[in-house]
């Protein structure tokens, strides 16, 4: 049995310990087998010698954020827990190293998960990269900072964003305006993480100069997008024949993201999503990179993670009482 005892120096325990004791009670869960008690400003952990290193390795990051921050929220709890940068870290100023790049009021960018560094890497490497996970995961986001280093480095002369328009759950006739206006809504997501990169009179100015161009996944046929890059969201919602015409889009020195969320399939019934379809074919393609993210890479509100499962356990669930149905179909087949 291992004993450690670790002291609150010039903390205010309310704040590390958090209402009702939040703080070490996500602790307590993560490690079952570990006995952590807490007096004032002393906390003592009891256990194996590598759990109990584990929790005081985690309780140093929670002091470390509380002396620099002079706060600690249930969410960087979880994301130390989860061997994670804490959000907490993510939202106050930091320093520009490992930037990808800088916003318009001079924050940098950086991968705030082991997932978004890993795509930042793999992006670096291949000129074409499938990056696929739930929402909330900044697959996005990373992948427009990305485009846009690129572009501020002159690495390419032109960002190419797109999205197939798919209706989620809504009819686009109704939507008021012409063609523009109806399809705006759709590629707002993309507008939103340049709006946040650049001054709006500057992405004002690329857009009319063509140097950022957004447009549906439709429009891209016919053409050779050369000197660019090019990402294609949303992708879970472009068929087989539609991943295949953008992709063979690419000019000689352009590179590509195409990201997706096989959850959130708006396609009609009779049609399946390409995205799956297109991995698979081109796996074993060298110079095609592959980046799954998960919901533990969730950056955004701490419950979107509990929606998230919650909605893959009903799934799952459904899924077992199809299979049960298809086999009890089987044995009464069987019987006639």
């Amino acid at each position: 049995m291992n004993e450690i005892k670790l002291t609150l120096e010039q903390i205010d325990p309310r704040i590390f310990y958090g209402e009702r004791n939040v703080h070490l009670n996500i602790i307590r869960q993560a490690y079952p087998d570990v006995v952590i008690t807490s007096r004032g400003d002393t906390i003592k952990i009891k256990g194996n010698k590598k759990d109990t290193d584990q929790v005081r390795a985690h309780l140093e990051q929670m002091i470390q954020v509380v002396n620099k921050l002079g706060m600690l929220s249930v969410q960087s709890v979880e994301d130390i827990v989860g061997g994670e940068n804490p959000s907490d870290f993510r939202i106050a100023p930091s320093s520009s190293e490992g930037a990808i790049v800088y916003a318009r009021n001079g924050r940098p960018i950086k991968a705030k998960t082991k997932t978004q560094r890993l795509l930042v890497k793999t992006s670096e490497e291949k000129d074409i990269v499938f990056v696929t996970g739930p929402a909330g995961t900044g697959k996005t986001y990373v992948a427009v900072a990305l485009a846009v280093r690129a572009l501020k480095n002159k690495l390419i002369k032109k960002i190419v964003l797109t999205r197939p328009a798919i209706e989620a759950g809504e009819n686009l006739g109704f939507l008021p305006g012409d063609l523009k206006d109806k399809i705006d809504p759709f590629l707002r997501p993309l507008y939103d993480a340049l709006e946040d990169m650049f001054p709006r009179e500057k992405l004002k100015y690329f857009e009319e100069n063509r140097i950022i161009e957004i447009a549906p996944l439709a429009y891209m046929r016919g053409r050779t997008l050369d000197n660019s890059f090019i990402i294609l969201d949303e992708a879970q919602n472009a068929t087989a024949l539609q991943i295949k015409m953008f992709l063979t889009r690419l000019g000689p020195n352009a590179k590509c993201i195409i990201t997706g969320d096989m959850s959130q399939v708006d396609l009609p019934s009779n049609q399946r999503s390409g995205l799956t379809q297109a991995a698979n074919i081109l796996r074993d393609i060298k110079g095609i990179g592959f980046v799954q993210f998960t919901v533990g890479d969730v950056v955004r509100h701490r419950l979107v993670k509990d929606i998230i499962n919650a909605y893959d356990k009903e799934q799952a669930w459904k899924e077992q009482k199809e299979e049960e149905r298809k086999a009890r179909r089987r044995e009464e087949r069987n019987k006639v």
